[in-house]
């Protein structure tokens, strides 16, 4: 599913707990430290091999079941297997905790083999009964359902005949069929869990799971603690022990792969330009830059409001008017953004699906694009009602000079960047801009109070899921639920456009409806893409000896759609390639470089959002 990559919308029973992120002990030391109170016991067994991956986001929760972020939803895919999964080559469907499925002619009966290799790492077996009880708590328990319910709404029963053999009847045909990003969950655990909406999988470890990894522990804002399955059925990883330790200050997470105290940074969700270039050539660390899967965006307030038909919040009136949202967007200089923020490690912003997955990808017409004319810009909001006064502010429809709060990551320094040139380009709007940079905009964002607030999610090789946020059913139940959506947006030609791609099995055709979805959300300006980043991010080639990139050209290692960076990481002075590792490797030695498709002009790159992601 999508991830969101920021540090944002938290389920419902974390808002007023902060489950904090992800970080991992320093496990060479042999001195105590705040971080590492008792490094002796954050030692893998035998003094093993640790890969410790240096990251910048919390965790929201270690539940799949609520957790929506890029790394939460990362980590999931390493404890957890999926029905299937996808190729690190080129994204397709390939087995997972599925060998081989197949539909009915009608499209409405689906039937999975489930592998009979795969065991829990508590040693009993994986099954199809598993499987089935995963989706069947998340079709009957609103909490269950709260990270991935969108994937489960069009199922009518699912069933288990036998343990190799899972049987899922749908109200009508879903194209997701093969892309079903839900972690399969080992019943005889989770079975024993009375609340899904509080319960968040932190408390007792070893955590029972069949993918390449376990999880042994986990500190909020300080680590999380994996150990390599040696029963994985795809094969053992070849570090004993992974590691994600939680930085809030991205300079001190690269000063620690500098050191060798970390072994991989990705930043938050990348690394800066400054950053990036300050470990170009350095000795033993090795630069990944390629085109990602994130795109970087303003999210409009729309007026937050509950399915129960109750609204909340208190966005500015003003930003109910499209053409005051589109003057904006239009007074957003993307190109500069591109140049000066993320200097050239970006390509500007324009539908809601990064270029890296070419088939969704979508481009306004000229006609329909929002260009940066800021003279139009000031006519729109003239032609809107929305004046300057004698000391050349915008007042609103109260008199009162607008000025527009947004929302702010503080550990983001592009969100700081862009937010000054807001400051800037609206204010030759005569607009106002106040930033309220937050560690946790979780609060205000649930609760609608904002104007504007930075966004960004991981995509997924299967949209359906960054669709799906921006539908009415996503809203929540009511102003103190939480729901599935991201921004609150509710527009029924938009869900009747997600309901046709849904459906649709035809791949050139649901594509096409997919990008008309993309022009939907651009026309309304709800959200506002403004890049495409790259995934910039470094690891030292005297702990890794080669890792997997996805796609195998010019891919990213952190916050893939699998395990395979990590599953396939082969030690430095391991001696030899790993037999595990996929033939798709950077390998030391070997430059990183960016492969730009011809006629993007110029990143790329959601579930959780991760904001999210990939969520992811």
């Amino acid at each position: 599913m999508g991830t969101n990559d920021q540090t944002r919308s938290l389920p419902r029973g974390l808002r007023l707990v902060a489950v904090a992120g992800a970080a991992a002990l320093t496990l060479t030391a042999g001195l105590a430290t705040p971080l590492d109170p008792a490094p002796q016991q954050a030692r893998a067994a035998d003094d093993g091999k640790v890969l410790t991956v240096a990251v910048a986001q919390s965790v929201d929760s270690l539940s799949p079941f609520l957790a929506v972020r890029l790394l939460s939803t990362s980590i999931h895919r390493l404890m957890y297997e999926y029905l299937t999964s996808y190729d690190p080559k080129d994204n397709h469907a390939i087995p997972g905790l599925a060998t081989k499925w197949e539909s009915s002619p009608d499209k409405l009966t689906w039937t999975y083999t489930i592998r009979s290799n795969s065991k829990w790492s508590d040693g009993k077996q994986a099954t199809a009964e598993d499987a089935a009880w995963t989706f069947n708590k998340m079709m009957t328990d609103d909490g269950a359902a709260t990270a991935n319910g969108s994937y489960v709404g069009n199922f009518k029963k699912v069933t288990a005949p036998s343990p190799t053999k899972l049987v899922v009847e749908l109200k009508k045909p879903q194209a997701t069929m093969t892309s079903l990003d839900v972690p399969i969950v080992p019943k005889h655990v989770w079975e024993k869990v009375s609340d899904f909406s509080e319960f968040n999988n932190d408390k007792s470890f070893p955590v029972v799971g069949n993918g390449p990894f376990t999880l042994t522990g986990y500190k909020a804002d300080s680590y999380v603690r994996l150990k390599a399955n040696k029963g994985f059925w795809r094969g053992t990883p070849k570090f004993d022990e992974l590691v994600f330790r939680y930085y809030k200050d991205q300079d001190a997470a690269v000063s620690a792969l500098r050191k060798g105290e970390v072994s991989f940074v990705a930043g938050s969700p990348s690394l800066t330009p400054a950053q990036a270039a300050s470990l170009e050539g350095a000795d033993n660390i090795q630069v990944n830059d390629a085109p990602g899967r994130r795109f970087y965006a303003l999210a409009t307030n729309p007026g937050a409001r509950a399915k129960n038909g109750k609204k909340f919040g208190d966005g500015h009136p003003s930003l109910l008017d499209q053409r005051v949202r589109n003057a904006l967007f239009m007074a957003v200089d993307r190109e500069a953004i591109i140049e000066k923020v993320f200097q050239g490690h970006a390509v500007e912003g324009e539908g809601y699906i990064p270029p890296r997955f070419s088939q969704y990808y979508w481009k306004p017409s000229a006609s329909q694009k929002l260009a940066y004319d800021p003279a139009e810009a000031a006519r729109l909001l003239d032609q809107a009602g929305y004046k300057k006064n004698g000391d050349g502010k915008r007042v609103g429809k109260d008199g009162k000079p607008i000025s527009y709060r947004v929302l702010c990551h503080a550990t983001d320094p592009n969100d700081k960047a862009v937010g000054k040139y807001l400051q800037e380009w609206w204010g030759e709007l005569g607009i106002g801009v106040q930033l309220n940079c937050l560690d946790n905009v979780t609060d205000p964002w649930l609760a609608g109070k904002y104007d504007l607030a930075f966004d960004g999610w991981s995509v997924n090789p299967d949209p359906d899921f960054v669709m799906s946020i921006h539908t009415c059913g996503a809203l929540p139940a009511t102003p103190e639920d939480t729901g599935a959506t991201d921004n609150f947006i509710c527009d029924k030609k938009y869900d009747e456009l997600y309901a046709r791609q849904l459906a649709e099995y035809d791949p050139a055709k649901r594509a096409d409806i997919v990008q008309q979805m993309e022009s939907r959300l651009y026309d309304l300006g709800y959200m506002n893409v403004m890049a495409y980043p790259n995934a910039v991010e470094a690891y030292r080639t005297d702990q890794i000896k080669s890792i997997t990139t996805m796609p195998a050209k010019a891919g990213n290692i952190y916050g893939q759609d699998g395990y395979w960076s990590w599953w396939s990481a082969v030690p430095a002075d391991s001696g030899g390639s790993s037999e595990n590792a996929s033939s798709t490797v950077v390998v030391v030695g070997v430059v990183a470089v960016v492969v730009l498709l011809a006629g993007l002009g110029g990143f790329a790159v959601m579930r959780r959002r991760a904001t999210a992601e990939d969520r992811e």
